[in-house]
């Protein structure tokens, strides 16, 4: 039990019931340090930082209350709260997020630009999602001690995949850079972030998410094996460094041992049925590429799967190009909704060449 001589230390209370003399912050405070006494998770981060700073200062100064004048508190909050029909985000910030992705980005990014209103939320959330390419341009386009502090918020694997792709010169200050960010604060790093998110901001909306090469390639992944190769040879003439980015966008048969991981192949035979596999196989000792092909996938599930597949191909015999070519089309198909449904994913051309 308090002291007496504590008691008389402390500030008089709020007279029983008296909310009247309370202003709206005090009563905030008391709901707040409410919710938080019951074990509710109150989400304050979400307020403005003067807004927690007034808050904090507060509940520092308070010191207790009556339990007529908490449920007089408390009864006048729900009460409010139960007048509520509808609320609106208050702000354009609040706006364009509640409409994030219902109207146009184009639109969005507009009425941002007019406002003056930067996205919201963690700018390095959003830098983390580019890809490694990206990446590499904005850490050349920042300064040394910039690009320092890029490379140790974004994910380690990313900033590997960075740090191998910059010049060695480039790497090298860079990396010594990284030992120097003891002392840098945590608005530093924000404000860092602010500035690369409003640069990506200020960047033109492109009419295409994919790059050239991998629109061709994927355009090229459903034609004939005659076509893509006519088409790939007319490229490297024009341009060898887009042929060459074409060919590392392309997944074809001849591709499987390269670009699929061996535990992925058992979760092809699922969606292939037995006869199909056996004509692609059938089809694919027209080439050492794609018989590589086959002796990956038979290396890479069971000898009885495996037997039983090539018995059926080799009763097939010489199959056309067409139904052959239509076999193998399936096979790669499968693994395209595989890759697309999150089950696999492929080794990207880099590694393979790694």
């Amino acid at each position: 039990m308090t002291s007496m001589p504590a008691l008389a230390s402390l500030p008089p209370p709020v007279p029983r019931g008296g909310t009247k003399v309370l202003s709206r912050q005090a009563k905030a405070a008391i709901i707040v340090q409410f919710l938080l006494n019951e074990g509710a998770d109150v989400p304050l981060s979400s307020l403005p930082e003067d807004q927690q700073a007034e808050l904090t200062l507060l509940l520092g100064n308070m010191r207790y209350i009556d339990r007529e004048t908490l449920n007089a508190v408390v009864q006048e909050f729900a009460d409010e709260l139960d007048g509520v029909g509808l609320s609106f985000p208050g702000d354009m910030a609040g706006a364009l997020s509640a409409l994030d992705g219902k109207i146009s980005p184009r639109t969005a990014m507009r009425l941002r630009k007019e406002a003056g209103v930067r996205q919201t939320g963690d700018p390095w959330l959003r830098i983390n999602t580019l890809d490694v390419e990206k990446l590499c341009a904005l850490v050349q386009s920042e300064s040394t001690e910039v690009a320092a502090v890029m490379m140790s918020k974004i994910d380690v694997a990313k900033a590997a995949q960075v740090l191998a792709r910059l010049p060695g010169d480039r790497a090298r200050r860079i990396s010594y850079a990284v030992s120097m960010t003891t002392g840098v604060t945590p608005d530093a790093v924000d404000r860092i972030g602010l500035s690369i998110a409003a640069q990506l901001d200020a960047e033109p909306l492109k009419a295409f998410s994919k790059r050239p090469n991998e629109r061709l390639g994927a355009i090229l992944n459903y034609s004939p094996s005659a076509t893509r190769d006519d088409l790939l040879q007319s490229l490297e003439e024009q341009d060898a460094g887009f042929a060459d980015a074409v060919r590392k966008a392309i997944f074809t048969f001849a591709n499987i041992p390269v670009r699929l991981k061996p535990v992925d192949v058992p979760k092809i035979l699922r969606d292939v049925p037995q006869d199909v596999l056996a004509t692609a196989f059938a089809a694919a000792a027209e080439t050492d590429e794609n018989r590589a092909a086959v002796d990956f996938i038979t290396e890479n599930i069971s000898k009885r799967m495996s037997g039983a597949i090539q018995e059926e191909a080799g009763a097939l015999g010489t199959v056309k190009g067409k139904q052959g070519e239509k076999a193998m089309s399936a096979v790669v198909n499968a693994i395209r909704d595989l890759i697309n449904a999150g089950e696999i994913e492929l080794r990207s051309p880099d590694e393979e060449e790694e």
